[in-house]
């Protein structure tokens, strides 16, 4: 358990993944009611099984303010299907995925997906190199969402922006 100056970041317990995956719905219908492209495969059960996996194997995390679930994230130090097919192989195995990274519609605009990005900079450094993500090329605002928290852009595989960082090293 961490604490930065808001949020308390944990791993999920594996007893939690309807939780999880009830949030990400309920922001995937919210972005879509506010006409933002991501995420509406959600709301059809897509990655069901993906969450699910990510929660048994300890990649996903939740956040808290005040002991209220406010974000979730999920951080794989190994390669999924998709992000072979946006990255290529990972020859080196240098780096964690971000997937989901997903706030509360009430918490956002607080500086909770800062804060969720700085915990990850300064807590993975040891196992990785690189935290790498992809996110819908068209959505403007969380393109420039992460080039202003440090992404390097990376390119554009199959409509997805592709973004790198180096992790800060820890010994």
């Amino acid at each position: 358990m961490n604490h930065l100056k808001q949020i308390v970041v944990q791993k999920v317990s594996h007893d939690d993944h309807e939780v999880i995956i009830s949030l990400l719905k309920e922001i995937a219908q919210w972005l879509k009611d506010h006409k933002i492209n991501q995420w509406s495969y959600l709301l059809v059960g897509g990655d069901d099984e993906e969450i699910i996996y990510a929660i048994q194997h300890d990649h996903t995390y939740k956040v808290l303010k005040d002991d209220t679930l406010i974000a979730t994230f999920t951080l794989s130090p190994e390669q999924s299907e998709w992000d072979q097919h946006i990255f290529g192989k990972d020859a080196f195995s240098d780096s964690m995925y971000l997937h989901r990274l997903a706030v509360v519609p009430e918490y956002m605009n607080q500086g909770i997906g800062k804060e969720i990005l700085h915990w990850i900079q300064e807590n993975m450094g040891k196992e990785k190199k690189y935290i790498k993500l992809d996110c819908v090329a068209d959505n403007v605002k969380l393109n420039r969402f992460y080039q202003d928290n440090g992404f390097e852009y990376l390119g554009e595989t199959d409509n997805h922006s592709k973004y790198r960082k180096v992790l800060v090293r820890r010994a």
